[in-house]
């Protein structure tokens, strides 16, 4: 199935450029590359006979281009193989091709610490004098 590949490859490329030239010597309405000056003797055919040639050259082809794409596409997708990025994986590589791979060993549990008490902070002093702490003036109005 590999060795269809190349095969397939080569056609494509030739249809391509065949297609190019064929579309190039066509006649345009806006007078571009095409077949001759006025279709007269100087060309190939007549005018009207080198236009029927040239537009089922053109289409056959297009026809054989786009049969030869789907054949390609049909043909790298039956050899397709895993790749870093492909779907299924492990996923994508993690390290650069040629740097040391990270150990697969398990890391050592975690020692807890000895229970010691959280000093609490200290409590606030009361005023002197024995009076309460004066309050905040009520809101929304003036005193």
């Amino acid at each position: 199935m590999t060795a269809l590949f190349p095969v397939l490859l080569t056609i494509q490329i030739v249809v391509c450029v065949a297609m190019i030239g064929v579309i190039l010597l066509q006649r345009s309405e806006g007078g571009g590359l095409g077949l001759g000056t006025g279709g007269g003797a100087g060309g190939l055919m007549t005018g009207r006979g080198a236009a029927n040639a040239l537009t089922r050259t053109t289409v056959i082809l297009g026809v054989i281009f786009i049969s030869t794409s789907i054949a390609l596409a049909l043909v790298a997708k039956a050899t397709r193989t895993a790749g870093p990025l492909t779907p299924g994986t492990d996923g994508p590589m993690t390290t650069l091709p040629g740097a040391p791979t990270p150990s697969t060993t398990p890391l050592p549990a975690p020692v807890n610490p000895p229970a010691t008490p959280v000093p609490s902070a200290p409590a606030a002093p009361a005023p002197a004098g024995g009076q309460p702490a004066p309050s905040a003036p009520p809101s929304g109005g003036t005193p």
